[in-house]
């Protein structure tokens, strides 16, 4: 069994630097391996390729039901548009291992992204799927989801996650 990549924490600067969309290469196939060996590894629902410390515009994402792991590599992903209701939604992240929070985001997301070939695809998710999607992208754009809520539950869990030691 090979050693997969370690995961960075919080408060990691490289957590807010967004990628740069590039060509499908074999540098980012690569990358692409190793997250999704991460991923799988940790039974994670998605990560970004910063998760593995590196700074690449590149995702994996389990768009399946929520109980197994259906994963798909996504390199140059990107949001389309979102649509639906706002819903709130737990969220965690393997750099900030035990804290959840409740994120609101909407319940459907039309995604872009490419394959391993360099193919441009789009997927129009909904649900569970659609957070995991849009939650990852956003960490593709070097924004943690602790941006997302606001300033008072974000010093709340950043108390709780230096509780726990791993800070």
């Amino acid at each position: 069994m090979t050693k997969t990549d370690p995961f960075i924490f919080y408060p990691d600067q490289r957590l807010n630097e967004a990628a740069s969309a590039r060509p499908v290469d074999t540098e980012l196939l690569d990358i692409g391996r190793r997250l999704l060996a991460a991923a799988e590894e940790a039974r994670a629902y998605g990560l970004a390729a910063v998760h593995i410390g590196i700074v690449a515009p590149v995702a994996v994402v389990s768009l399946g039901d929520p109980s197994t792991r259906d994963y798909h590599l996504l390199y140059n992903p990107r949001v389309l548009f979102t649509d639906g209701p706002q819903e709130v939604g737990p969220e965690g992240s393997v750099s900030m291992p035990g804290i959840e929070v409740d994120v609101l985001r909407p319940h459907s997301a039309v995604i872009a992204f490419e394959d391993a070939t360099g193919q441009g695809q789009k997927l129009a998710l909904s649900g569970f799927a659609a957070r995991v999607a849009q939650h990852e992208i956003d960490q593709v754009n070097g924004v943690f989801f602790l941006t997302k809520i606001s300033r008072l539950k974000r010093e709340a869990a950043i108390r709780r996650f230096a509780k726990l030691g791993r800070r």
